[in-house]
């Protein structure tokens, strides 16, 4: 234990001979410490300021402090004609003075001061808020000052335990925020003195860890919004109904297993949040808030869904059930639901779901089930999300005429449903990660389909387009593709993303049979293919590539004048093939930011230190031998591989000049110096790769 210190309030002027340093020294010996390394540490800590400090010039008393009346900043105009403008300053009301000083310069002492002794303070009624400050005399001046009425408080994250006394003066306030405080009932400032505010109309007393509801809260008759969230509540009071303006009442991240039925009184309640609470069904008094348009329970213990409780429930739309405990589900009569529009099931337990009755089901999120099958109806459905579940078959009848958005991802499916390929308004359908082997040419023909996702499947051929279609993004990925459909670039001219990764292909399809290509392609994948030389010139048609990967090929050259007309690239992979050069055109490539072309045979360094925008370059694992450095290397170079180049030596000044580099790996080599106290640090960097990605 250390010895607790005498405490005084003094100030004293240093003397020419004391050091401040020492007498800090001096104090925290005196206080116990005699560890020097722990009285330096115990020096540099902020908190020392609150018993010991030092000023530059001479300190304000707190005597002084206690006679500001008003201090803040304000609109202030100086004198009594409106000629002069109004401006925003630093007002503080100190005794028997006005001190006026602009924002910027309140720190460095420039300052007005407007003495009130003999003067007068006045009201001016042409406007709102405002007061006249004038002094007395012959020079008299005045200042006028306006004030905002304060109708917004927030008090969020203050550790507060009650509400500051000044604020119950201020009869204006209507949203009061005491999100993330300790708020206590019992206090002079408490939670059972809130209703004092008569125009309140938002309360936020969320994450207060309050265990019991403040009664009291329910005679703030003025509340429309109501936030208590996160507060450790296991019941509510019957007085909640007494609430009656209330429109929205968050209870989320509580202990709530029941809702009192005197909460239907809430009429005007048109958003109610119980997410992450202990409820195991939905209450029954939801039948009774009619205002109600969504049902949000997500994070609850509810483990039957009972349609036929929602058939009651005509008011409600949207019902939101993510993360419950979902097993089975309760159909109490085959009569239709026809107001549910939106459902989300995401991260449930459910093996199969059967919403046909829903009839007016415009939008479902099953994803993260374990459904095995799933039967909707079409009637309104427009989007569909039911990925990462078992799959094997996906029923919905009549087709879904209005479906723009399809996901049936990481399942089990061994082809695309009929009802899909028939659907005429889909622009996005993603199958990826199933059993499929074949693609419906319906579904690659649409002429709604913008967006299409079939990787990692089992797909061995794609049928012949023979149309134009509208497609702009296609994966293909990680199947066992042999060649693309020869018409692929000149019927899809609007695709712009094309991903073909991990697959057997030995050829690329021509681009156009006109002089003028009119493909829009940005970004090609072609990693890890069986490619050669021959798929060069092909790309020559897609003159707007940006992102073009190669890795993992079997090319060996890639002539100058098919990259050079490659401008647009920024990102170019040419890693693990068997190429000698990187032609030099590639200086060309003005807005070329990355290039990793390792585990190649590359033997000259490419010309790729000029370019403006480079930032990344991997040239591992080749047979590097030098590097040509130019005078000045590009500043936005951050990231250079070099090691596993066995005939690469750099020098010391190569090193010099490639320090500004944020990330340098080279083999650690002996330096070629005789200086043997030289030593160089590495950053330890690398760079992982997956084809396709």
């Amino acid at each position: 234990m250390l010895p607790s210190p005498i405490l005084w309030s003094s100030t004293e002027r240093l003397e020419p001979t004391e050091r401040p340093l020492q007498i800090v020294y001096d104090y925290l010996s005196r206080l116990g410490f005699d560890d020097l390394v722990r009285i330096q540490e115990e020096a540099t800590n902020p908190d020392l300021g609150c018993m010991i400090r030092f000023y530059g010039e001479k300190p304000c008393h707190m005597d002084h402090l206690d006679r500001i009346l008003l201090s803040g900043i304000y609109n202030v105009r100086k004198g009594k004609t409106q000629l002069h403008k109004w401006a925003e300053r630093l007002v503080v009301l100190c005794g028997t003075c006005l001190i006026v000083s602009s924002v910027k310069d309140c720190q460095t002492g420039k300052m007005h001061i407007l003495p009130l002794v003999g003067g007068k303070i006045e009201e001016v009624k042409r406007r709102q808020y405002s007061l006249a400050f004038s002094s007395a005399g012959a020079q008299a001046q005045t200042y006028h000052v306006v004030s905002q009425r304060i109708s917004t408080v927030d008090l969020s994250c203050y550790s507060l335990e009650e509400v500051p006394e000044h604020l119950f003066y201020s009869q204006d306030i209507t949203y009061l925020n005491l999100r993330h405080n300790f708020m206590q009932l019992e206090r002079p400032g408490g939670l059972d003195t809130l209703y004092k505010f008569s125009q309140l109309k938002g309360l936020n007393l969320s994450h207060n860890k309050l265990g019991l509801f403040p009664i009291l809260l329910c005679e703030i008759s003025t509340l429309t919004e109501l936030n208590l969230s996160c507060n450790g509540f296991r019941d509510l009071p019957s007085q909640i109904g007494n609430l009656l303006n209330l429109q929205t009442l968050c209870l989320d991240g509580n202990f709530l297993t029941t809702l009192p039925e005197e909460l239907g009184n809430l009429q005007q309640l048109s958003s109610l949040g119980i997410s992450f609470n202990n409820f195991s069904q939905i209450p029954e008094v939801y039948e009774k808030l009619t205002m109600l348009d969504k049902v949000v329970m997500a994070g609850n213990c509810l483990e039957v869904l009972n349609l036929g409780v929602l058939n009651r429930m005509n008011h409600i739309k949207h019902m939101d059930l993510r993360m419950n405990h979902l097993k089975t589900m309760v159909i109490e009569n085959l009569e239709g639901n026809k107001h549910m529009t939106h459902v989300d099931l995401r991260d449930n337990r459910l093996t199969d779901l059967d919403l046909s009755c829903l009839c007016s089901l415009e939008q479902l999120h099953c994803e993260r089930n374990q459904l095995r099958e799933l039967t909707l109806s079409g009637f309104s459905l427009r989007t569909l999300y039911a990925g990462s579940n078992r799959l094997t078959a996906v029923n919905v009848y009549p087709v879904p005429s209005l479906l723009t958005s399809l996901d049936l991802s990481r399942n089990l499916l061994e082809c695309v449903p009929d009802w899909a390929c028939e659907a005429k308004k889909i622009e996005v359908l993603d199958v990826s990660y199933n059993l499929l082997t074949e693609v419906p040419i319906r579904i690659l023909s649409s002429l709604s389909l913008r967006k299409l996702m079939l990787g990692h499947n089992h797909v061995q051929n794609l049928p012949t387009l023979v149309e134009h279609i509208p497609l702009e993004v296609l994966d293909l990925q990680h199947n066992a593709l042999t060649r693309l459909p020869d018409t692929l670039f000149s019927k899809a001219l609007n695709l712009r993303y094309l991903n073909a990764s991990a697959n057997s292909l030995e050829s690329l399809p021509s681009a156009c049979t006109g002089e003028e290509s009119l493909s829009m392609l940005q970004l090609l994948y072609l990693t890890n293919n069986l490619l050669t030389d021959q798929c060069i010139p092909v790309l020559v048609g897609h003159p707007h590539l940006r992102i073009l990967h190669l890795a993992n090929n079997q090319l060996q050259t890639f002539p100058a004048s098919k990259l050079n007309k490659l401008e647009q690239l920024e990102e170019l992979n040419l890693s693990g093939n068997k190429l000698k050069t990187i032609p030099t055109t590639i200086a060309n490539c003005k807005r070329l930011h990355t290039l990793v072309a390792h585990s190649n045979n590359i033997s000259i360094f490419p010309e790729i230190l000029q370019l403006p925008q480079i930032q990344f370059v991997d040239l591992s694992c080749n047979d590097l031998t030098e590097i040509l450095i130019p005078e000045a290397l590009p500043a936005t170079l951050q990231d250079l591989d070099l090691t596993g180049n066995t005939n690469l030596v750099l020098e010391h000044k190569t090193l010099d000049i490639f320090s500004h580099i944020t990330t340098l790996k080279i083999d650690q080599k002996p330096l070629p110096t005789t200086d043997s106290t030289v030593t160089s640090t590495f950053w330890s960097h690398g760079l992982a790769e997956m084809a396709g990605q």
